[in-house]
């Protein structure tokens, strides 16, 4: 009986074999953002004569109204991706607003979370440097960390929300008059993409 059993095995063996696996992605709630304005800041029309030629000439500050609705509470993390990559002239942490002749960096515009209200109570914004591991009181949002809320009573502990209204705050930067070829109307160009991650 041994014998024959050491044969059907060693003849299994010899078959070969197939593997299988079972996949897929549970999702959790969808969130969609939305902002005011159709998330456009409009500086208009300015004058190089109002600029400073040694220091960044900061603009009027514009606020846009930001609002999240999620299906469900949802875990989520804010972000943007600064679509002008390696303009910005004042700040690194900010977003460029394009270039002169290609190689003068123009400005920069910085954004910040206020006042934020989630499922009708007052949050507090809190942002992480090293990717969630760490947590702390903040109004930034921006490419150079990650955004959350968190219950006054915990700021270093993100919170799920299902709905969620704040302040968004946009500060404009434009670099000193005197690195600038000023000689033609020049766009302010800046473009950045808001990023939900949950």
């Amino acid at each position: 009986m041994s014998i024959t059993w050491l044969t059907c095995a060693h003849s299994a063996l010899a078959a070969g074999n197939a593997d299988l696996s079972v996949s897929g992605i549970i999702t959790p709630s969808s969130c969609t953002p939305s902002l005011s304005n159709g998330g456009i800041v409009d500086h208009g029309k300015l004058t190089s004569k109002n600029l400073d030629q040694d220091l960044p000439t900061r603009l009027p500050a514009s606020e846009l109204q930001l609002q999240i609705d999620c299906e469900g509470p949802t875990f989520f993390t804010l972000t943007t991706i600064d679509n002008r990559d390696g303009t910005s002239a004042v700040n690194q942490a900010y977003h460029g607003l394009g270039t002169v002749n290609d190689d003068q960096k123009l400005g920069s515009v910085g954004f910040g979370i206020f006042e934020p209200q989630a499922d009708g109570n007052a949050v507090l914004t809190i942002m992480s440097r090293d990717n969630g591991s760490n947590w702390g009181l903040s109004t930034y949002l921006g490419h150079a960390g990650l955004t959350a809320f968190a219950s006054p009573d915990d700021l270093r502990t993100p919170i799920a929300l299902q709905h969620l209204s704040a302040r968004l705050r946009a500060v404009t930067l434009i670099a000193p008059a005197s690195g600038l070829t000023l000689l033609d109307e020049l766009p302010i160009d800046g473009h950045a993409t808001l990023q939900i991650t949950y």
